[in-house]
């Protein structure tokens, strides 16, 4: 038994959404066959077979007032009625529309009573427009199959009811709510915007936008950055979006919560020139006055607002073209506007999708109409249709349909409208057309200088890191390598003097072999300055890794040849001055030589396995983003390039370990001969300086260097520095008392001979002390034969000693013996002190002891006053003449052999008898060939 409209109104009433689903699928064969049989019986099925014939229609829409989206309903109608008029005053169309509205009153429930009661209680429907509120439109439309029935909506925009599986009998004159994705696409694609984030309100009608909008970037090879969807309070949203560097933003929301969007944007200064909004282009005029719930200004959500971009479907062509009803849009926006004005009603954005829906309805009957009748001619007594099949046409019709309307090319793809997207700007407080989107075409059209970005060039869809590497200014590289230069002029200033006087004694003396070493050090030390100033900015990458390790070896190798040579000097005059045994000891400079080349051999085995195992590579530090000095809409990356390893620390230890060992060995050397005070030999407290100033300056350049790492110009500035100092006072305190000794006093360095040179024994022998020699390092043959002979000189001075303490207590014991001593022993007196002084066979000059005995021996000795010879042994002893004669034995042998023991006259200072002026035995004697006698 078929239910009855007041069942039929209770079920409505009473039941949920799913439940009158429910019941319309389960019971909607039984409602078609009774409903159709009742309608039959004022309706046949030849209603295609007959001119001038009423078409009904069924139109659902909303018109109570107080239900939502009524408004719409309320500006269609005048469209629909002015289409069915026009449609008649056509005279193309031999039926007429009959229109009658069923109210939904926008509720699933009463929705489906209506759209019960009209099939059930109503004529026999050949279709059914509108649709507005989507949950009826949606219910409805997914029962229209087994209705035979097909939908044409003018406002449903809903994606929902894209799915042609779910709703294959649904077609609609307004573009769906995804349409805009691809015009949003194609507008992204036109400014080459690859990098895009999405705000959506977490609702089903926007997360199915932003669902399909998902796909169509992706297709699109558009990144999205970021994805965020919200409720109620967006800022925590906007946030992330800008954390993540988000600068086109695509926003699905309606515009109670745009307002809060924009309030949010604006106190995180997300709006201006760096950021480009795009929103739904459907709110109501001043949407942000009327929906402003925030704590943020009409003035501040304006500033934040300027610039976005809205998408929406275009209501009415822009193109001025006269359609299917024989009018131009504006020409039928005008006839509308009178309608709406005797009516005293609001306009609808929908009502040229209503006025076109007419048109698509009446041009579907008028093809199906010929379809019918061509078949009926064809099987003229045997033709029968039913409502299975006026369906179907009716279906395949309106996938035919393609005709200009007011809103545009009327066209449908699987249902779909193909319709125009508009793109509107905010501009000073209101929205400006900018450009439209032909979906049939695929073609985005923009005004001319109509889209008015805020900056001088659109937004970037991103931060533009722009690397920038941190080089070392070409100024203060051109003042060090100036600097340098000059060092390494005046390093071969000290070469070419070097090689000069390399023969003359002074520079002798002083191994002109390792100076040329030390200045040949210097000048890898200054080269390596010039390569530690290149970076990539002037050559590749290949070529800095190159660099990293020429430099590196440069500058080591250099350190270990200059100081080296110094170090291997020193240690020669420590070898030979500690000589304690006085032992003929010869050190030439090949000996030098080679302990240099050890040295640089220890360096080689460092940096070759330094090299093999773990080589130095370039490596880029970057640094934190900064904003561009010149207001450009980019940041600034800074990066810096290094030359690292894996072990980098490691090795660098092993070098300053190896290095400060040689440093230290220096220090040891120059400590141990600081009292050589030779200046030809001794180079010690020149030494003792450069290693103090080297060690100083390598310790703090090293840690500033280290503290500095990202800074290069203060780095490089430092390095420079300490290797130039470094280089330049080693060179200096070498060369420079050469040069002022060379040409202030050419003979200085051979006047300062005397050495005293002390060293502590055992604990044992520690009140005994050694005599040494003075030397000649430049002579060391000579040097032996003179310690030889001076030690045979002592031994024969100390028997002298002895016989002359023999020859006194016997003088004074026996005087008769005078004549005695005077014959037996003046001759072994005058051979023991006649003995030479040493002389180089230069100018042959008598030592001094033998002038002395050469002054009148025979009238001191050998012519006595015979008027003494008869006088008393005590009144001879101590008469004048013995008294001359023991002076005269007695101290120049004293003079000579014990003064100069405590620090008194040398063996040349003359006898107490005479002033040393006067004295022909002061005469200067040459320093070479003198020798300091010591005492026993």
């Amino acid at each position: 038994m078929a239910p009855s409209r007041r069942d039929c109104g209770g079920w409505g009433m009473f039941l949920p959404m799913g439940c009158l689903l429910i019941t319309a699928l389960l019971f909607q064969s039984t409602l078609a066959k009774v409903c159709n049989d009742r309608t039959k019986q004022g309706q046949d099925n030849n209603w295609f077979a007959k001119d001038g014939e009423n078409l009904p229609i069924m139109v659902l829409m909303p018109m109570n007032e107080s239900a939502l989206m009524s408004s719409i309903s309320q500006g269609i109608e005048p469209a629909v009625q002015l289409a069915i008029r026009h449609i008649r005053e056509s005279r193309k169309y031999t039926f007429s529309l009959i229109t009658k509205i069923y109210d939904t009153e926008c509720d699933n429930a009463k929705g489906l009573r209506a759209f019960f009661d009209a099939i059930c209680y109503g004529p026999k429907h050949l279709m059914i427009f509108g649709g507005v509120c989507p949950s009826v439109t949606s219910i409805i439309a997914e029962s229209l199959e087994g209705w035979n029935l097909v939908q044409l909506s003018f406002a449903a925009t809903t994606p929902v009811l894209a799915d042609k599986k779910k709703y294959p009998n649904f077609f609609r004159t307004v573009p769906s709510d995804n349409a805009v994705n691809p015009a949003v696409v194609k507008f992204l694609n036109f400014y080459n915007w690859s990098r895009v984030g999405t705000l959506t309100q977490d609702v089903q009608r926007f997360s199915e936008v932003r669902n399909d909008l998902t796909n169509e970037l992706e297709k699109a090879d558009i990144q999205i950055a970021d994805t965020e969807s919200f409720s109620n309070d967006p800022c925590i949203n906007v946030k992330k979006l800008k954390d993540n560097d988000v600068r086109i933003i695509i926003g699905q929301f309606d515009e109670n919560l745009a307002s809060k969007v924009f309030c949010c944007a604006y106190n995180l200064n997300m709006y201006g020139s760096k950021y480009q909004w795009i929103i739904p282009g459907w709110y109501q005029g001043n949407w942000w006055e009327q929906a402003n719930s925030t704590n943020c200004t009409t003035k501040k959500l304006l500033a934040a607002m300027e610039g976005y971009m809205s998408v929406d479907f275009e209501p009415l062509s822009a193109r001025q073209i006269k359609g299917i009803s024989g009018r131009t849009p504006k020409e039928y926006e005008r006839e509308y506007n009178r309608e709406l004005l005797q009516k005293g009603i609001e306009s609808s954005k929908f009502h040229g999708f209503a006025y076109d829906g007419i048109w698509v309805i009446a041009k579907t009957l008028t093809r199906v109409m010929d379809l019918l009748r061509i078949k009926q001619r064809q099987n003229f007594h045997n033709f029968t249709v039913d409502d299975r099949e006026v369906g179907k046409l009716v279906l395949d019709v309106m996938n035919e349909t393609n005709f200009n309307g007011v809103t545009g090319q009327v066209m449908f793809r699987n249902g779909e409208r193909m319709g125009t997207i508009k793109f509107n700007q905010f501009q000073e407080g209101r929205e400006v057309k900018v450009g439209e989107y032909n979906a049939i075409a695929d073609v985005l059209d923009l005004i001319n200088n109509s889209i008015r970005f805020q900056g001088v060039e659109p937004p970037k869809d991103r931060t533009f890191v722009r690397l920038q590497r941190r080089h070392i200014n070409v100024p203060l590289y051109s003042i060090l390598s100036t600097i340098t230069i000059l060092g390494m002029l005046m390093a071969g200033a000290f070469l070419f003097f070097n090689i000069k006087n390399r023969n003359h004694r002074l520079i002798k003396m002083s191994s002109p072999y390792m100076n040329n070493l030390i200045i040949l050090g210097g000048l890898l030390s200054y080269a390596s300055i010039f390569l530690f100033g290149l970076d990539g900015g002037f050559v590749s990458d290949k070529e800095f890794e190159t660099l990293c390790t020429v430099r590196t070896w440069i500058l080591i190798v250099g350190y270990t040849t200059a100081f080296g040579a110094m170090f291997a000097k020193t240690w020669r005059v420590h070898a030979i001055f500690k000589n304690v045994k006085m032992k003929k000891k010869i050190i030439k400079d090949q000996k030098l030589l080679i302990i240099v080349g050890g040295m640089l051999l220890i360096d080689l085995c460092i940096l070759i396995c330094w090299q093999i195992v773990d080589p130095l590579k370039r490596t880029v530090e970057e640094y934190s983003l900064e904003p561009d000095p010149h207001g450009r809409d980019i940041a600034i990356r800074p990066f810096l390039e290094h030359c690292e390893n894996t072990h980098m620390t490691i090795w660098l230890g092993i070098v300053y370990a190896y290095k400060g060992l040689l440093m230290l060995f220096g220090c040891f050397l120059a400590w141990e001969t600081r009292n050589v005070s030779i200046p030809a030999l001794n180079d010690s407290k020149y030494i003792g300086m450069s290693v103090y100033n080297v060690g100083i300056m390598c310790i703090i350049g090293a840690a500033v260097s280290f503290l500095t790492r990202d800074q290069p110009n203060v780095q490089f500035c430092i390095v420079a520095l300490v290797i130039i100092f470094c280089s330049t006072i080693t060179l200096c305190l070498v060369f420079v008392p050469k040069l002022i000794t060379m040409r202030t006093n050419p003979d200085a360095a051979t006047q300062n001979r005397r050495l005293k040179f002390t060293q502590n024994q055992k604990k044992e022998d520690s009140k005994t002390s050694t005599s040494v020699t003075s030397v000649n390092q430049a002579n060391t043959s000579r040097l032996d034969g003179l310690q030889t002979d001076n030690h045979r000189l002592r031994m024969k001075i100390t028997e002298l000693d002895k016989e002359l303490e023999e020859v006194t207590m016997q003088l004074q014991d026996t005087p008769e013996k005078t004549p005695y001593i005077k014959q037996n022993h003046y001759p072994d007196a005058n051979n023991i002190l006649s003995i030479r002084n040493f002389t180089d066979g230069k100018d042959g000059e008598k030592s001094i002891l033998k002038n002395h005995l050469e002054q009148k021996p025979q009238a001191q000795w050998g012519s006595m006053d015979p008027s003494r010879i008869n006088r008393g042994p005590l009144e001879d002893i101590n008469s004048p003449e013995h008294i001359q004669r023991r002076l005269s034995l007695q101290l120049p042998i004293l003079h000579h052999a014990y003064l100069p023991s405590i620090g008194g006259v040398d063996a040349s200072c003359t006898s107490p008898n005479g002033s040393p002026g006067s004295s022909p035995r002061h005469r200067h004697m040459p320093p070479s060939y003198r020798v300091m006698v010591s005492g026993l």
